[in-house]
Formats: structure tokens, sequence, C-alpha cells
């Protein structure tokens, strides 16, 4: 792990416009955000057989990074493979509060990807709407429906091994809320404008990942969107790191979760 990081890395990942799915979407842009907070070039590369690409994961397989001879894939094992190399930006903490970061990523992760599977899977209108077209729009018929069945059997699968496949919507609402509730007052009793004072760490790439994508994929239930928008501290972090990473939030999108005290904030961004 003493070689410097590649001028060539590369994170491969689904086609953005038309083909990635919300768990996918969200594990992609917290990569990326970790990247550009760790200040570390690597170009981005939509592909369509990027899953394919991936060496296995946990949840998502994705994005799957190529940095030299090493080819990683999901959020912890890059991140890992980062602060290994000593390029983390997690570094300054002392080791209790990595321990407690850790604990907050790890809650995070598991919260949010399983609600993005349950939303992307389970309901019926977002599946037949958004999921099975964007699942399959890179395979020729009867392949793409092939496709669709074996990506749907896969994520139901990891969605009873997290013990979520025989939950209703309001218990799922209802972890999402306990979710967002305890990141909020991790920023409340932060001193700065991150989770940990005033330096990011991995736990703001992820929350900002998740965050970033629930409010920018356009699904035709918005219940998760409308949950993210009650937590406002929440909300204006994810627009304000924004300006500093650059991924492209749709802030028109976000303006039906602001109330009127929230404009101003917005109206920075825009």
């Amino acid at each position: 792990m003493s070689e410097p990081w590649p001028d060539d890395a590369v994170l491969y990942q689904p086609f953005e416009d038309k083909q990635i799915l919300l768990p996918e979407k969200a594990s992609c842009s917290a990569v990326k955000a970790y990247l550009k907070m760790c200040n570390l070039p690597c170009q981005v590369r939509g592909c369509a057989n990027a899953e394919f690409m991936s060496p296995g994961g946990r949840m998502t397989k994705l994005p799957v990074l190529k940095a030299g001879n090493y080819i990683l894939a999901e959020f912890e094992p890059i991140a890992n493979f980062i602060e290994q190399k000593k390029a983390g930006i997690g570094n300054w903490m002392n080791e209790h509060q990595k321990e407690e970061m850790h604990s907050y990523v790890s809650e995070t992760e598991n919260v949010f990807t399983m609600a993005e599977f349950y939303f992307s899977f389970k309901l019926k209108v977002v599946y037949d709407k958004v999921t099975a077209p964007r699942n399959g729009c890179v395979f020729p018929w009867p392949l793409n429906k092939i496709q669709n069945f074996s990506k749907s059997r896969e994520a139901k699968k990891i969605l009873k091994v997290y013990q979520w496949a025989d939950m209703n919507l309001d218990d799922v609402i209802e972890k999402v809320n306990t979710c967002c509730k305890t990141l909020e007052l991790q920023l409340e009793e932060s001193l700065g404008p991150y989770f940990y004072g005033e330096r990011p760490c991995e736990l703001d790439a992820v929350v900002f990942g998740h965050l970033f994508s629930v409010l920018t994929i356009n699904l035709p239930d918005n219940t998760l969107a409308q949950i993210v928008g009650q937590y406002k501290l929440l909300l204006h972090r994810v627009l304000k790191m924004d300006t500093l990473i650059g991924l492209g939030i749709n802030y028109y999108m976000a303006m039906p979760l602001l109330d009127n005290d929230d404009m101003e904030i917005l109206s920075l961004h825009l």
C-alpha cells in the first residue's frame, strides 16, 4: 500500500442518465464524494456491465474502483483502501471518534440502502415504472426480462438477509426516520459544519451520497424524499456540501421540501 495514488484511477458505474438504480446511485455518489473530499483524481466512467465487473460486495457491489493493480467495490472497501494509503480524510480523528463514526456509517449504510432496495423492488409502482425499465434498458429482449428477474431475486434475498423483507411500508418509514433523527442530533452537537467538527470524514460522504440520491432520483413514490425534507439541518448540509463537491443537485426538485424560512439558504445555491 506504499504506492502513491495512481493518476489513471477509474471508477466504473452504471449509466447515470438511464440505467443506475437508487441504491446503486447512493453508493456511487458516496464514493465520488469521498474521493473529492480526499482530493484524489479519478475518472468516472459509465458502462452497461459495471456490476458484472465487480469483485463482489455486501449490498450493491458498486461502484467499481480500479486503482493500479487493485480492483475494489462499494464504499467501505474503497474507503479502507484509501485510508491504508494514508490518503483518507479521517486520519485526524482519535480512536474513540473513529469507532463512533464507523458505527454511524454502518447504521446509515444499512438503513438507507435497505430502504432504497425496499422502495425499488418491493413497491410495485416504483418497480414497474422505474426499476425494471432502467435495469433492463441496456439488454435486448428477452435478456432484459431475465436480467430483471435475476436482479429482483437478488435484491429480495438481500432484504431477507437483513430482515427487511417482511416489513411493511410504515416499518421502513420508521427506520428511516429514526436514522435521520440520530444523524441530525449528531449534527446539532457538532462544533463545525461537518458531523465531527471543522473537517469532513467518511460519515459526511455516506450521508451525502444517500440523501443526494434520494433527492435527485425521480420516483413515482417520493416518500423517502419527503422524510429527508422533514430534517432541515440534514437537508441544508447536503445542499451546502454539494456546492463543495459539485455532483449537481437539482435544487428545483428540493424546493417543495423547504418551507419559506428555508428558501433563503436554498437561494444561495441557485
